[in-house]
């Protein structure tokens, strides 16, 4: 039985475009069980050598973009003594581009992410909705672009993701009618807050559906119409009491919810 390659990812920067390349190429062997490990931000010989010294321990073999001519070189000669096997990633297009243009290139490591705000952007915003999901810190009401609220399995948390690709900042608070929701909810601009309903019958099918998943008896309280119609009558109070926008997700899918809060914010801030 052969055994698992290691692929040592090793960048300058963040290290995205070596591994996806690596992956790209492992995905036509059905991914042979790769054993990808990114290794980023290498800007001095000391991480080059213990990278060496970990490919050689267990055999594997180095994919990079390293920008840096002497860190390039340094890490072949390295590598070429201890005798693994690498690949350059970026310095075989550079050089194409450089006998096309008469351009000598600018070897700034991480270029593609600093001239790209938009990549940035997106980030911080996944960030963001990582950080304020669930409610997890209400003072996050007050930096988000949109505020989610509704009860538990409205898809507050896919929404706040997918928003997040579309660089809004967005946070989601849980409505529960034996929490009162945060103050600062109701400071908030009522058109920064979405309301998210769904019928009865549906959620009982989604929360059924998850106890199920987690191996637990459907007929916990979480998923009773008593508790859940309890917990939409609390929701639609807060909802009204904060004058929010509200939409019904019964039967929409996540991307066509987002796509109509997306709208509405672009809407609201043209």
């Amino acid at each position: 039985m052969n055994k698992r390659p290691v692929i040592y990812v090793v960048s300058d920067s963040v290290g995205e475009t070596a591994e996806l390349v690596v992956k790209a190429s492992a995905s036509q062997f059905n991914h042979a069980g790769v054993d990808i490990r990114r290794v980023p931000y290498v800007e001095d010989e000391g991480t080059v050598d213990e990278v060496i010294a970990q490919a050689k321990e267990n055999d594997g073999i180095i994919a990079f973009t390293l920008v840096i001519p002497e860190l390039k070189e340094y890490l072949l000669k390295k590598a070429k003594q201890a005798g693994i096997d690498t690949h350059d990633i970026i310095s075989p297009m550079m050089e194409l581009l450089r006998k096309k243009t008469g351009q000598d290139p600018r070897l700034q490591p991480g270029l593609i992410h600093t001239l790209d705000e938009d990549y940035f952007r997106k980030v911080e915003a996944i960030e963001f909705a990582v950080k304020y999901d669930d409610g997890r810190d209400p003072r996050g009401v007050k930096r988000a672009d949109v505020v989610l609220i509704g009860v538990s399995r409205t898809s507050k948390t896919p929404l706040s993701q997918y928003l997040a690709h579309k660089r809004l900042k967005v946070a989601n608070v849980p409505l529960v009618p034996e929490v009162e929701p945060p103050e600062e909810l109701f400071e908030l601009d009522k058109e920064k807050v979405i309301g998210l309903k769904i019928s009865p019958e549906k959620l009982n099918s989604i929360r059924s559906e998850r106890l199920k998943s987690l191996g637990l008896k459907e007929e916990a309280n979480y998923a009773t119409l008593k508790r859940i119609k309890e917990e939409l009558d609390f929701s639609e109070k807060m909802m009204d009491r904060i004058g929010c926008q509200v939409i019904d997700v019964s039967n929409k899918a996540v991307e066509e919810t987002a796509n109509l809060i997306y709208n509405i914010y672009r809407k609201n801030n043209s």
